[in-house]
C-alpha cells in the first residue's frame, strides 16, 4: 500500500496534518471564550440557555466546592447524569480541581454501578436525585466518600420549572433526604467561591475514564488525557471545514455524555469551535428530539442509525409536519447505516450524512467519509488528519496486507488513550509499538477507504452502546432453569446490531422468552437485555469447551419463544 493513500481523497482545504497541536486544554479554550464573548450561548436546554461566561463561572464554583469537600488533583469523580447543563458544569468543575472524570450511565443497575465505581475508584459521585438511593445502597462497597445530588429542574426555563415542581419533582424522587456529608448541587454552587481553584491543569494530565470492552470483553476504563480531547475536537473541526460556522451553528447533543461519541465528537468539537450544544437528556423521547431540533435549529447532529430510522418513522415526519431543514451535517456512527436510510434522511433534511469510525481507545476521532468528496457505499471513511490505519494479518498481527484483503485494523494517532486504568497487561496487548490493535476486521481499498467487515472481539453494539456478551451470559446463567447460554450480536434493522441469547434449559425445566427478558431487566440496563432469544438443545463449542459465539451468530435463524428442557 502506498504511504497514506487516503490523503488524496480529502475535501479541499482539509490538511494532511494539524501538527503541532496547541499546548492547551478544553479548560483553556473555555476560559478564553468567556473573556472574548461571555454572553454567547454555550448550552441550550429545554428553551433555557447557559452562556459561555456562565459556564465558566458556574464550573469555577463547582470546582471550588469540590476542593472544599476534599477533592484533590488526581482524584476520580463519577458523574451519573443525563445530558444537562449540570453534567457539563460538573465535568468542567471537576477538571478545574485536577480531578479525573468518569462519566457513567445513570441507568446502571446496582450491580453494574458497583462494578463501575469500584473499577474507576471514584471518591465522589454526582448523581441525579432519583438515583441517590441506588448509589447509597452500594456505597460501602466502593471508594465513594460523598455524594452530590442534582435536581434537573434548576436549569429549566421558569414555566417548565414551575410545572416540574408541581407535578413531577416529588413523584419522580427529586426530593431525597440526604445523609450526613452529602450535598445538593445547587446549594453547593450558591455557597462556593466564583474563583477558579488554584490548581494547574496541563494538556498531558489525565482527564477521562471511559469504559470499554478492551480485547477480552471485560469492561475496562480507558484513560484519556486533556490533550486527547483537544486533538479530537481539532480533527473534526478541520474535517468539517467552513460548513459549520464558529460561535453560531448549534450542535445537537443527544448522544449520552457517558459515551466517547458525545465526549469527543460533541463536547470537544463544540468547545473547540465555540458551538452551542442543544442538550437532549433522553434521545428515546423522539417528541422531545423533534421539538429541540425545531426550537434550536441545530446545524450538526451526531447520532446512530437507530435514531435516523426512528426519526424517519415518526408520525410527524411521515406526515411532513416536522421541519429538519436546519441540519446541514449529520454523523452516523457506532453501527452500520443502511444506504436507503442515508438517502431518505438526506432527502428529508437537505443536508449530508457522513459515516464515521472510532473507538473509546482512540478517544473518538479515527475515520470519516468526506463531506463533499466521493462516497463509497459500505465504507466507513478515510483516516482523519494525523490518523494512520493499516491492515495486518489477523493471526500474526504483523504482516501488512495489500488493498482489498481482510485483516485486523490497526490505528496510530496522537490522541490514543494513555492505557487502561490499572491494567498494564491488557494495555500492552492492545497498544504495541504505538499501534492500537482494534480487534476489528476490515480492509482498505486502493484509495484508502476503510471497510469494517467483522470484529475479532465479541463486543455487541446495539444502537451504538457497548454490550459485553460475558456480562449478559452471567446474568442469564444465574436463572435456576438455565443450563447453558451463549450471547452474540446479530444484524438488526432497527438497532444495527442486536443482543441475542441462545439458551439451553435444564432437564424438565420450562422458560418463556418474555420471562427470561423480564429476569434480565431486573439485573441489566435496558440496552443489554437480549432483543432476541433462541432456545436450543446444545451450543457449539471449541475443543476446550468454550462456546463459539461467532458460530452462533453465523447460524442465526430465530427460534421458539418457549421450550421445555430435554
Amino acid at each position: 500500500m502506498k504511504e497514506k493513500p487516503w490523503i488524496k481523497g480529502y475535501d479541499t482545504g482539509v490538511p494532511a496534518t494539524l501538527r503541532p497541536y496547541p499546548e492547551r486544554t478544553l479548560l483553556d479554550i473555555l476560559k478564553d471564550a468567556a473573556q472574548e464573548r461571555p454572553n454567547r450561548p454555550a448550552l441550550r436546554f429545554k428553551g433555557a440557555s447557559v452562556s459561555v461566561g456562565q459556564l465558566e463561572e458556574l464550573s469555577n464554583r463547582f470546582g471550588s466546592g469540590l476542593v472544599e469537600m476534599g477533592i484533590q488533583k488526581g482524584n476520580h469523580v463519577a458523574l451519573l447524569l443525563p445530558n444537562s447543563p449540570q453534567m457539563v458544569i460538573a465535568q468542567f468543575g471537576a477538571w478545574k480541581t485536577g480531578a479525573v472524570v468518569a462519566p457513567l450511565n445513570p441507568l446502571y443497575t446496582e450491580r453494574e454501578l458497583c462494578y463501575a465505581l469500584q473499577k474507576c475508584e471514584a471518591k465522589l459521585a454526582v448523581v441525579l436525585a432519583p438515583f441517590y438511593r441506588k448509589v447509597k445502597a452500594i456505597q460501602s462497597e466502593t471508594d465513594v466518600q460523598r455524594v452530590i445530588t442534582v435536581n434537573i429542574k434548576e436549569f429549566l426555563p421558569p414555566l417548565l420549572r414551575f410545572l416540574f415542581s408541581l407535578f413531577k419533582e416529588k413523584k419522580e424522587g427529586y426530593r431525597p433526604r440526604l445523609e450526613e456529608g452529602d450535598v445538593d448541587f445547587t446549594q453547593l454552587l450558591r455557597k462556593s467561591s466564583s474563583a477558579r481553584p488554584q490548581v494547574r491543569v496541563v494538556p498531558d494530565d489525565p482527564a477521562l475514564l471511559m469504559f470499554s470492552g478492551g480485547t477480552t470483553g471485560t469492561p475496562k476504563a480507558a484513560l484519556g488525557l486533556h490533550q486527547h480531547l483537544v486533538m479530537s475536537g481539532l480533527q473534526y473541526k478541520a474535517w468539517f471545514g467552513d460548513l459549520l460556522v464558529d460561535w453560531d451553528d448549534v450542535i445537537l447533543g443527544l448522544m449520552p455524555l457517558f459515551h466517547i461519541y458525545a465526549q469527543g465528537g460533541i463536547l470537544a468539537t463544540a468547545i473547540v469551535g465555540h458551538h452551542p450544544i442543544a442538550l437532549v437528556p433522553n434521545p428515546r423521547d423522539l417528541n422531545d428530539v423533534l421539538a429541540t431540533i425545531e426550537r434550536e435549529k441545530p446545524a450538526f447532529m451526531p447520532a446512530v442509525p437507530t435514531l435516523f430510522v426512528a426519526l424517519l418513522n415518526h408520525p410527524r415526519i411521515v406526515r411532513r409536519k416536522a421541519n429538519l431543514h436546519s441540519l446541514k451535517l449529520c454523523i452516523s456512527g457506532a453501527a452500520p447505516l443502511l444506504l436507503e436510510i442515508k438517502r431518505r434522511f438526506e432527502e428529508e433534511t437537505g443536508g449530508r450524512i457522513v459515516e464515521g469510525y472510532a473507538l473509546t481507545e482512540s478517544m473518538m476521532a479515527a475515520a470519516l467519509t468526506p463531506i463533499r468528496g466521493t462516497y463509497k457505499p459500505g465504507a466507513i471513511g478515510l483516516p482523519l488528519p494525523d490518523v494512520e490505519i493499516r491492515i495486518v494479518d489477523a493471526e500474526s498481527g504483523k504482516t501488512n496486507l495489500p488493498p482489498g484483503e481482510v485483516g485486523e485494523v490497526l490505528m496510530r494517532a496522537p490522541q490514543l488513550m494513555a492505557g487502561y486504568w490499572k491494567d498494564p497487561d491488557e494495555t500492552a496487548r492492545t497498544i504495541r509499538d504505538g499501534w492500537l490493535y482494534t480487534g476489528d476486521l476490515g480492509y482498505m481499498d486502493e484509495d484508502g477507504y476503510l471497510y469494517i467487515v467483522d470484529r475479532k472481539k465479541d463486543v455487541i453494539k446495539p444502537s451504538g452502546f457497548q454490550v459485553w456478551p460475558r456480562e449478559v451470559e452471567e446474568v442469564i446463567a444465574s436463572h435456576p432453569n438455565v443450563a447453558e447460554v451463549g450471547v452474540a450480536g446479530v444484524p438488526d434493522e432497527y438497532q444495527g446490531e442486536a443482543v441475542k441469547a441462545w439458551v439451553v434449559l435444564k432437564e424438565g425445566q420450562y422458560l418463556s422468552e418474555e420471562d427470561l427478558k423480564a429476569f434480565c431487566r431486573r439485573k441489566l440496563t435496558a440496552y443489554k437485555v437480549p432483543r432476541h432469544v433462541e432456545f436450543c438443545e446444545s451450543l457449539p463449542k471449541s475443543h476446550v469447551g468454550k462456546v463459539l459465539r461467532r458460530e452462533l451468530a453465523a447460524r442465526d435463524g430465530g427460534g421458539s419463544s418457549a421450550v421445555r428442557g430435554h
